[in-house]
């Protein structure tokens, strides 16, 4: 549900798994036939799993860090890791690229540079988001929704970002 102001989107599970079946068929549709799923973590990750699932494909994981700062709010600089984990040793041939969103597109761009310069047995890359922002110099071949006011998306799971082992004993009683 995208506020009135148009600045903050609330996204239930039920929505955000919605959004990942149409990113599916999008990708279906298409009729490009990929080898590998290269899912950048953390966004990524929920819907690199899902369409790995449904597109019988092994998943390889990147990890990516920018937002950090005020339970991730705030992006700072961009880490990048120097290996990808994957189940078949080498990442090669026709992979999607897929994160949850395009915000600015810093992180795609650069993850993009990387895997074209440093991973040449990769023979054909795409990407796959579920939002682009109306800000986002990135566009991914498969999107699902353009968000053309930059609303700050909130998934359904990130109240885990500023929970605490803590609160969780707290909150079961133990």
């Amino acid at each position: 549900m995208l506020t009135e102001d148009g600045k903050h989107l609330y996204i239930s599970y039920d929505e955000y798994h919605n959004l990942i079946e149409k990113l599916a068929i999008r990708i279906y549709q298409s009729g490009w036939n990929f080898d590998t799923i290269l899912c950048l973590a953390r966004g990524g990750m929920r819907p690199g799993d899902i369409l790995s699932r449904i597109f019988d494909k092994p998943l390889a994981i990147m990890s990516t860090s920018s937002y950090r700062a005020d339970a991730g709010t705030m992006q700072g600089n961009l880490d990048i890791a120097r290996f990808i984990t994957t189940p078949k040793g080498e990442i090669a041939g026709k992979v999607l690229l897929v994160d949850d969103l395009a915000d600015t597109g810093h992180t795609l761009h650069a993850v993009v540079h990387q895997l074209r310069t440093n991973y040449k047995p990769i023979t054909e890359l795409r990407s796959a988001v579920i939002w682009t922002k109306g800000v986002s110099n990135f566009q991914a071949d498969y999107s699902v929704e353009l968000l053309p006011t930059n609303p700050w998306i909130h998934q359904p799971f990130e109240g885990y970002d500023a929970l605490s082992p803590e609160q969780l004993m707290q909150k079961w009683k133990l």
